[in-house]
């Protein structure tokens, strides 16, 4: 996939931004600094200008600042990790229609806290910080402005993401892995191609190869690299490299190798397994209701 002179800058841009931010933790030696989604929004926003997320700049800012504070407050309660993960999920889908907002990666910067179980106002006051950022970049860019606003959150849309997520919650509790509860950059796409008229079986594996091997590779470069700095340095560009061969854009995929620095141990090593349970189960389901059950019902409705 040639790059072109703009792009090549963007690409620039983007990395050293997020390079930024993963020094800035190290610096300060707090991990609640590195915010995996940021990665994947400045791929969206910075280098792909996607006009879904970029049409109305300041909910870059709102909406995963939002949802970050509602994951935080959740991550508080005296409740199990699983009821944490449907509960924040429940309030960010609300959230985001209140917003009138579409913007996947604010699913991810809400689960966060509750994953790394985050507990200082670091966290808060970084998303913060961050998101601000990425806002006034956006607005210095100015593309927005060539772009068409997104349509609201559909109700029966909230709704599919709302039982898909309640079994894949209730399925993973129920067999002793709470831990996969949450699998933030699959529950992005997930989001994201939930609302596209049409998914296939040939882009669905094209994303499963691109999440698989952006979390493996995020897993495999720090197994060996402790340094936060020095693995984000290598695992952004390999997972560049992928996404090139693959001839596709998926911002999610930049989130893997900064969630695989910010994991307890105990997550860390079966993050590639539980990418390949959540992507086939959330993509694999979204290609049988697309490809399948819609058209189905569709030509039910035609025959009434």
């Amino acid at each position: 996939m040639h790059l072109s002179t703009i792009e090549k800058r963007n690409y620039l841009i983007g990395f050293s931004f997020i390079i930024i931010m993963v020094a800035s933790a190290t610096l300060l030696n707090d991990m609640e600094i590195i915010l995996p989604e940021i990665g994947a929004l400045t791929a969206g926003t910075w280098i792909y200008q996607n006009g879904g997320w970029i049409n109305q700049p300041l909910k870059i800012f709102l909406a995963p600042s939002g949802t970050a504070i509602i994951g935080f407050l959740i991550n508080q309660l005296a409740i199990g990790y699983a009821q944490k993960v449907l509960l924040g999920l429940l309030l960010m889908l609300i959230l985001l229609r209140v917003l009138h907002s579409n913007l996947a990666p604010s699913f991810a910067t809400g689960l966060l806290p509750i994953i790394i179980n985050a507990t200082h106002w670091s966290f808060i006051v970084a998303i913060l910080l961050f998101t601000l950022v990425l806002t006034t970049g956006v607005f210095i860019q100015g593309s927005y402005k060539e772009t068409t606003p997104s349509s609201i959150i559909k109700k029966h849309h909230m709704l599919i993401f709302a039982i898909m997520a309640l079994i894949w919650v209730g399925a993973v509790w129920f067999f002793g892995f709470s831990q996969m509860a949450a699998i933030p950059p699959v529950m992005v796409v997930f989001f994201e191609v939930l609302q596209k008229p049409q998914y296939s079986w040939k882009m669905a594996i094209k994303h499963f190869i691109a999440l698989v091997g952006a979390a493996s590779i995020g897993v495999l470069v720090h197994t060996f690299i402790s340094s936060w700095l020095i693995s984000a340095i290598i695992a952004l560009p390999l997972v560049f490299v992928l996404l090139q061969l693959l001839k596709i854009k998926l911002p999610a995929a930049f989130a893997f190798p900064l969630l695989a620095l910010v994991l307890p141990t105990s997550m860390f090593h079966m993050l590639p397994l539980t990418a390949v349970l959540a992507t086939t189960f959330f993509l694999g389901s979204i290609v049988i209701l697309k490809k399948y059950i819609a058209p189905l019902k569709v030509e039910n409705d035609s025959q009434i």
